[in-house]
Formats: structure tokens, C-alpha cells, sequence
């Protein structure tokens, strides 16, 4: 469905993404893993063709349903961008509009990609808060970012990402900023909608927690290269590479140790 190839993004002399391959089929997780600054969120704005100068995309392919999207116009690329590739990004009350209602914001997404009248595209948002789980849809479609939790506001963000019907979202650290319990709920939520919708994510994180728990493959970064990439319970039980080892090791010194009934630690 989408594939990477060679792909470098470079921001003047900085590599920042460094002759980088990878792909995701439908109705699959992929993991894009490694600390801050090791070039996974700029893999993630480069497929979406958001690189702002001084950074540009300096060689490769990005190929969607036979398309290098490198290659296409800026317009062409609208029609892509939010109707078959969404984006749900760290900090969803940065990424909401807060002069507008999530009605407002979900309705007019519809009617970009989808060509739907106001009618249709208010009723199509209210059903997308029904999907996401929000409760009382009909009333919480009036309200502002404002007026919802962190976690409420990132269900606004995928309901948002997921209301053309996508066949990538991409998901960039969508959790990074919320509690566990919270964390768990939207790991849960995207895995329920996945396999409802059959959509596939690229899933960007620090985190091995997250990777080993929803992710089928995984790709590890580091300075902007992959280092290595495999199944996730390959990656898991054996890595090779040793900066993939000191990733796992730290999530395995923060797991405690399980209880004598046999239970583990948290979930995430």
C-alpha cells in the first residue's frame, strides 16, 4: 500500500532522514521507533510532503497505490493529504482549531475531501464522535477543544484523521502527553477502529511498551538511518543491534517485577 524507498530528507547539511526503506500493508501496525531527534517524525512529515524550508526531501520515492507522491503537484497531493494518508499528531489541542467547534472542524474535513453538503458533513461528524467513543455526540459535537480533557481532544483528532476513510494514518507519538490509563484507552481505541476499518498505521514512538503491545513490524531509527527491523517478537526477544538492546533494556528496567499471583506490570 505504501513504500519508502531511499527515502532523504535533509535540512541544509543535516540528514536528518538518511536513505531510509520501509512499507505497511493494509490492517497493519508498523512501529517507527527511536529517542528524540533520531528522524522519525520527519519520515512521517516527509510522506505527508509537510517539509517546511530549510528542509527539503533530497532523493527517494514514496510510493502510494502506485503513485510516487513526490512526484505529484501540490494539488494533487490535497487530495491525498487528510482523505487517503491522515496524520494524528503529539498534541492534539495545538492541532484543534480553538476558535471553531470539533463539529465545525470534523464537518469541514467531509466536505473538502468528500464533497458533501453542510447536512450531511455535520451528521457524518457526529457519527465519527460516535465511533470514537465519545458519549452524547449529538451535544459534545458543539463544544470547543476547550471543553474536553486531553484524552477526549485526542479522540477528536483520530475521529477528525479517520473521517474520509483513510487506507494510512499515521500516528505520531499520539499519547506521548497523557497518562497511562489514558495512553492505554487510545492504543485500544486505534487497534478496535483498525480492525473495524482495515486502514494501516504507521505508529511513531520512543516507546518499546507501546511498540511490543499494538505493532506487528517494527522499524528502529537512530540518526536519522534504520538500524535494524523485523517482527516485533523477534525485535523484542532478540536484537542485534545494541542500541536497539539499550531501547528494550530501558523499558524492561521501568516494567516492575510481576506479583505472586503472576500479574505484570502496567500495559503500557
Amino acid at each position: 500500500m505504501l513504500e519508502a524507498k531511499n527515502l532523504s530528507t535533509y535540512f541544509q547539511s543535516v540528514k536528518a532522514v538518511d536513505n531510509v526503506s520501509f512499507s505497511v500493508s493494509p490492517g497493519e501496525v508498523l512501529g517507527i521507533v527511536g529517542e528524540s531527534g533520531s528522524g522519525k517524525s520527519t519520515v512521517a512529515l516527509s510522506i505527508m510532503r509537510l517539509i517546511c524550508p530549510p528542509g527539503k526531501i533530497a532523493a527517494g520515492e514514496i510510493i502510494f497505490n502506485g503513485q510516487d507522491l513526490l512526484r505529484l503537484s501540490e494539488k494533487q497531493m490535497i487530495k491525498i493529504r487528510g482523505a487517503k494518508i491522515s496524520m494524528v499528531f503529539q498534541d492534539p489541542f495545538s492541532s484543534l482549531n480553538p476558535v471553531l467547534t470539533v463539529g465545525e472542524q470534523i464537518a469541514e474535513a467531509v466536505r473538502l475531501h468528500q464533497g458533501l453538503g453542510k447536512k450531511r458533513a455535520w451528521e457524518k461528524a457526529v457519527e465519527m464522535l460516535g465511533i470514537v467513543q465519545i458519549k452524547d455526540a449529538q451535544t459534545r459535537i458543539k463544544h470547543y477543544p476547550h471543553q474536553f480533557s486531553g484524552g477526549m481532544q485526542q479522540r477528536v483528532m483520530i475521529a477528525m484523521a479517520l473521517a474520509c476513510q483513510p487506507e494510512i494514518l499515521i500516528a505520531d507519538e499520539p499519547t506521548t502527553a497523557l497518562d497511562v490509563t489514558i495512553q492505554a484507552e487510545i492504543l485500544r481505541l486505534l487497534k478496535e477502529l483498525q480492525n473495524q476499518f482495515g486502514f494501516g498505521i504507521i505508529y511513531i514512538t520512543h516507546n518499546f511498551g507501546i511498540v511490543k503491545h499494538i505493532c506487528d513490524r517494527v522499524v528502529v531509527m537512530h540518526n536519522g538511518k534504520i538500524i535494524e527491523e523485523g517482527k516485533t517478537l523477534e525485535i523484542m526477544e532478540s536484537p542485534k543491534d545494541e542500541y536497539t538492546k539499550k531501547l528494550i533494556s530501558c523499558l524492561k528496567a521501568l516494567t516492575p517485577n510481576p506479583s505472586p499471583r503472576g500479574r505484570g506490570g502496567p500495559a503500557l
